[in-house]
């Protein structure tokens, strides 16, 4: 319980909750059990790690947070086996089905994060991220819940601080309110720089989107919209 005389802005925002939905197969346990143990990032050690380090390639890497079923992991994965994927995804089902999606495309090339994205980013070392997807994160859309967004000012210090220079974010959502307060935030921080020069750079996909059984079920409240940043310095 939190003390009647914490500050409340210093209480941690829960963004998430693995929550119980339908059981696991047979399968997705013995992957969950088995197969995750070995591909967890090493979150917890006395040092700061250096994500090239969890691959056998040298080339760069990839952080997706919030992978939902994973299928735009697993193909980005699959269309470039030399660049290193860490996937973040706090809820179990979406967790079981990127292990399979691993397994059955043998992919060697894919760590993964079952808990909050917060956590892993703040255990990187700087500059050591190439590019960054955040898909459709929960929009929290009641005005009372807005605070649990995760596009929040400390959330993208810290993302900056593990990001390469000239390393992309991009970011898509499908709720008007959030594109809105994301794009200020983003900007405000001053370490983002947008890269669209016409409407269609943030009303279309971009080419190399794969994409998911979320986006296709439409439940926001708009159209997708993009957003891709350049980090700057």
């Amino acid at each position: 319980m939190t003390s009647p005389t914490q500050d409340p802005s210093s209480r941690p925002i829960r963004t998430f909750g693995r929550k119980g939905g339908r059981p696991l197969s047979g399968r997705q346990q013995e992957l969950i059990d088995n197969l995750l143990p070995r591909l967890t990032v090493p979150v917890g050690a006395p040092s700061l790690l250096d994500p090239h380090t969890l691959f056998a390639n040298p080339g760069p890497v990839c952080l997706e947070i919030g992978f939902g079923g994973g299928e735009h992991l697993i193909e980005q994965a699959r269309r470039a086996p030399e660049t290193g994927f860490i996937g973040c995804e706090p809820f179990i089902e979406g967790m079981a089905k990127a292990l399979v999606g691993v397994e059955d495309n043998s992919l060697a090339n894919v760590r993964l994060w079952m808990d909050d994205a917060r956590t892993l980013i703040d255990s990187l070392t700087a500059a050591s991220v190439d590019q960054v997807f955040i898909l459709f994160p929960d929009p929290w859309p009641k005005k009372r819940q807005q605070k649990r967004r995760l596009i929040q000012p400390a959330f993208l210090q810290s993302l900056h601080r593990i990001l390469l220079p000239d390393a992309r974010v991009r970011f898509a959502t499908d709720v008007a309110s959030y594109a809105d307060e994301a794009l200020a935030r983003f900007l405000a921080h001053g370490g983002f720089e947008w890269k669209a020069e016409r409407a269609s750079d943030w009303r279309s996909a971009p080419s190399d989107h794969v994409p998911t059984r979320y986006e296709a079920k439409q439940l926001g409240d708009c159209k997708p919209v993009w957003f891709d940043f350049s980090v700057q310095p």
